[in-house]
């Protein structure tokens, strides 16, 4: 029977089982569950949002279904909280017994490959399935927070050199503005451009689940091997379902990780057939534009110098009643 893990004996043999597993014990995490037998813990699994982690049976218990018996239970407890994808990070070697367990590899690079419990890539692909038009096609990813005239620019620059163009907006709840706002300025500051589709990312492109750095910008050090399989992932399966040729980054002068972001996609994108472009940024005020600038800018009451930087139509919404109560609050990103 799996039971939650509570106590401090529950959380001792916890730590100890996960790191004989040769696994780090890695709080903070929502769920903490295990398997017990005559008083020892057997078998261990964490839960933290979509992710499931420190899985882990002793030695002498494995084989059998316990594993199995961890992960239902914890997904079937994400489930009740509104979570309907989960994911799970392992070795390559590992894979294997996770894909017997209703897993799907996603992608795999060096030591680590990031599996998903049913099928959410496959029905995420074939939501824009009606959108998509075989062709020269090139793709943007971009979080646009708030969308910018040098996000404009970019754009503009991408889909005059291809068919069509993909703008995958991220869909991760960790900036200034939410993703609703986001995606509703990105659609009004590029409705005019015909052969500009707007996407969202998703859990599948620069997300908590495969970049979670990109969010904490502190240089963390598994930030490199995030990257890899975030930029994995576009090109082995995202990029060839939207017939996706080239894709499109603008040059990053500010921020450290987004630079070796930028660094990374020249590195692994092009021997999965993807062309990358990185085109130099638009300036106003004498400086290159930038979304980070856009929100220092409303935080210190600048709203003249925001108009030189931003479309009308992002302006038209930070200067809304709804706009006003996003930024006058503050944000961290």
């Amino acid at each position: 029977m799996v039971t939650s893990l509570l106590s401090t004996d529950d959380l001792r043999q916890a730590q100890e089982l996960v790191e004989a597993s040769g696994l780090q014990f890695e709080p903070p995490y929502d769920d903490l569950a295990g398997v017990f037998e005559a008083g020892r813990l057997v078998a261990v699994g964490a839960r933290q949002g979509r992710v499931l982690k420190m899985l882990a049976v002793a030695a002498s218990h494995q084989g059998g279904t316990l594993l199995d018996e961890v992960v239902t239970e914890l997904v079937g407890r994400g489930y009740q909280e509104g979570v309907d994808s989960f994911f799970v990070f392992t070795s390559p070697a590992l894979a294997p017994g996770f894909e017997a367990l209703n897993f799907n590899l996603l992608v795999a690079s060096g030591k680590t490959a990031l599996l998903e419990y049913g099928d959410g890539l496959r029905r995420y692909l074939a939501r824009y399935a009606r959108q998509i038009r075989p062709g020269n096609n090139g793709a943007i990813v971009a979080n646009c927070n708030p969308f910018t005239l040098g996000h404009r620019y970019l754009v503009e620059q991408a889909a005059a050199g291809v068919d069509q163009l993909f703008l995958f907006v991220v869909r991760e709840e960790r900036s200034m503005f939410p993703f609703g706002a986001r995606l509703r300025m990105v659609q009004e500051g590029t409705s005019d451009l015909a052969n500009v589709t707007v996407l969202d990312t998703s859990w599948y492109a620069v997300s908590s689940i495969t970049f979670p750095t990109y969010f904490l910008k502190d240089g963390d050090p598994g930030g490199a091997i995030q990257m890899e399989l975030d930029l994995m992932l576009f090109g082995q399966r995202i990029a060839p379902h939207f017939h996706v040729k080239t894709r499109f980054v603008g040059s990053e002068p500010f921020c450290g990780t987004t630079a070796a972001y930028n660094e990374a996609m020249h590195r692994v994108l092009p021997p999965l057939g993807i062309e990358v472009r990185e085109i130099e940024r638009k300036s106003a005020i004498d400086e290159p534009i930038s979304a980070s600038r856009v929100r220092d800018m409303l935080l210190r009451g600048e709203l003249e110098g925001i108009a030189e930087m931003v479309p009308v139509s992002t302006l038209d919404f930070l200067l809304s009643s709804e706009g006003i109560k996003i930024w006058d609050k503050g944000g961290s990103r």
